[in-house]
């Protein structure tokens, strides 16, 4: 376990409540990890479980910071998208 606490430059918020975890929260967030992982961001951006965030009807949801981006009813696809356009192609925030 590393001794320094590091602050990610970007953040994914990949809600994991039972209806957005139904409805493939998990598998976004196992997307988007290992893109991070295969673009070698890691430490640099961070996918992090919520537990819910109180927006079932529009499950999956997911949120890119510091962008704020929301993302509802996401698919696999939506998802990978979003993280080109946010984290890969953002000239104002690179990772």
């Amino acid at each position: 376990m590393s001794k320094d606490f590091q602050t990610p430059e970007k953040v994914i918020y990949v809600c994991t409540g039972s209806k957005c975890k139904k409805k493939g929260g998990k598998e976004n967030g196992k997307a988007l990890r290992e893109l991070i992982k295969d673009m070698g961001l890691k430490g640099r951006v961070e996918v992090v479980k919520t537990e819910c965030t109180d927006r079932c009807d529009f499950a999956p949801v997911m949120c890119f910071q510091p962008d704020n981006y929301w993302m509802h009813h996401t698919t696999e696809h939506m998802a990978k998208q979003a993280f080109k356009d946010h984290i890969l192609n953002n000239p104002d925030n690179p990772a």
